[in-house]
Parts: structure tokens; C-alpha cells; sequence
């Protein structure tokens, strides 16, 4: 049975975040997207702009937040959150590329509520799944990548007993848990730093699980996390 423990290294920092969670069970995520799918994606690219308030890109309250939240743990120079990249790809008027049916759908999220979001393939994590600052030296594979580019001292990550799973939130994920169209289960998390939007999150959460269901034909069960309860 598989573990998710949010470690008190990130609500020491980030007392007052939610994660969202979503455990995806049995689902067809093979072939490409439906059209279904793909014309949710890029209907979600026009309803993303709506976050589009401030003159300077990185001033809109969706974008600052992240970035202020990206001072607070050790990262490499220049990364940003998910968020920030799928936005200003939308900014530029650049398509968010279709990849798979499952990534399709949380991306369709991720750019109409403005959060981050990811997921993994949870069969193959190892041991427990934590999410927590380390001390450095975690195994991570870039998708894409041969080379081993482990963690840094200080990082926040997502972790299991084999290595890093996520790194610095949702900023890059790991070849070895990614979600393929062999994916049957699946790990997702959704990451909100405002409180005022925890509203929001939770219709995010819904919508998506809904979509889930019915496009992925998958059994789904939604998990709302906190500095209360922070394991599941």
C-alpha cells in the first residue's frame, strides 16, 4: 500500500499551504488524446488569460507568489514553477503540445485555475513517498536525460526510498515515475499556496477527477492535505 507523508521540514516554511490530491486507479491512459481531450486543452489556454492582470508578467499574483515561494529553499538558477511555465507559453500564444491523455487533462487544470499541478506513476514508487526538504545527493533522471543530476542540499522534493520523484514542487519531474500509456495508477497532486483560493482547489480537485472518470475510465479518491493532516 503506498504512503504520501508531507514531512514537517515543508510546513515549517509553508505553514499554511494545501495539497490536493487525487489517487487515480485502473485507468486507460493509452493511444492519444480524444478530441474530446484535446479541445479541452486548448479551450483552457483562452480561460487561462483571465490571470493576465498585471502589465509585467511575473507581477500577476498567480506567478508572484510562486516565485516568493521559490526563495524560501535552494533550487539551481532560473527554475520556476510549472505554473509559471505553462503561463507564459499561453502569454507568448504558444499551444501547450498535447503529450498524453492523462498529462492533457491535469494540464487543462493546471492553466484554468492557474495552479501547479503533476503526477506520477505510483506503482513505481519505492517505499514511502515524502515531500520535504533533503539534504541533498537524491537520484534523479530528467526525462529525456541519461545523466544523473541528484538533488541539492537544502531542495525541496518530492522523494521516495530510491531516489527524487519531483523537484522543487512541481518544477521538473523524474524518467524513472513519470506517467506513460502504460500508467494503470497514479499519484496527483495539485499545489496551492493561497488560502483564499482553497475554494478554488477544491473545484479544481472535483473537475478533474470528473474528467478522470469519463475520459480515462479510471476510479479516482480525492484527498485535501494540511499542516493537520498531512499523510495519507
Amino acid at each position: 500500500m503506498m504512503k504520501f507523508i508531507i514531512e514537517d521540514s515543508y510546513w515549517n516554511i509553508f505553514p499554511n499551504s494545501k495539497l490536493g490530491v487525487i489517487l487515480i486507479e485502473n485507468m486507460d491512459n493509452t493511444g492519444e488524446s480524444s478530441n474530446e481531450i484535446k479541445e479541452i486543452l486548448a479551450k483552457s489556454h483562452e480561460e487561462a488569460r483571465k490571470f493576465f492582470v498585471k502589465d509585467t508578467f511575473s507581477e500577476n499574483p498567480v506567478i508572484s507568489i510562486w516565485r516568493d515561494a521559490y526563495q524560501k529553499f535552494k533550487t539551481k538558477k532560473g527554475v520556476r514553477s510549472s505554473i509559471e511555465a505553462l503561463l507564459k507559453r499561453v502569454e507568448k500564444g504558444n499551444e501547450i503540445s498535447s503529450i498524453n491523455p492523462l498529462v492533457d487533462l491535469y494540464n487543462s487544470i493546471s492553466l484554468k485555475y492557474a495552479m501547479p499541478c503533476g503526477a506520477e506513476d505510483s506503482d513505481t514508487f519505492v517505499g514511502i513517498l515524502r515531500l520535504g526538504i533533503t539534504e541533498g545527493g537524491d537520484e534523479f533522471y530528467l526525462i529525456g536525460e541519461e545523466e544523473n543530476t541528484p538533488t541539492l542540499p537544502g531542495e525541496l522534493c518530492y522523494k521516495d526510498d530510491a531516489g527524487a520523484v519531483c523537484r522543487c514542487f512541481n518544477w521538473r519531474d523524474g524518467k524513472r515515475t513519470m506517467v506513460t500509456d502504460k500508467t494503470k495508477n497514479a499519484f496527483l497532486i495539485i499545489e496551492l499556496l493561497d488560502n483564499a483560493r482553497e475554494d478554488e482547489l477544491n473545484i479544481a480537485l472535483n473537475e478533474l477527477s470528473e474528467n478522470i472518470q469519463k475520459y480515462l475510465k479510471a476510479s479516482t479518491k480525492i484527498y485535501v492535505l494540511d499542516k493537520e493532516n498531512s499523510e495519507i
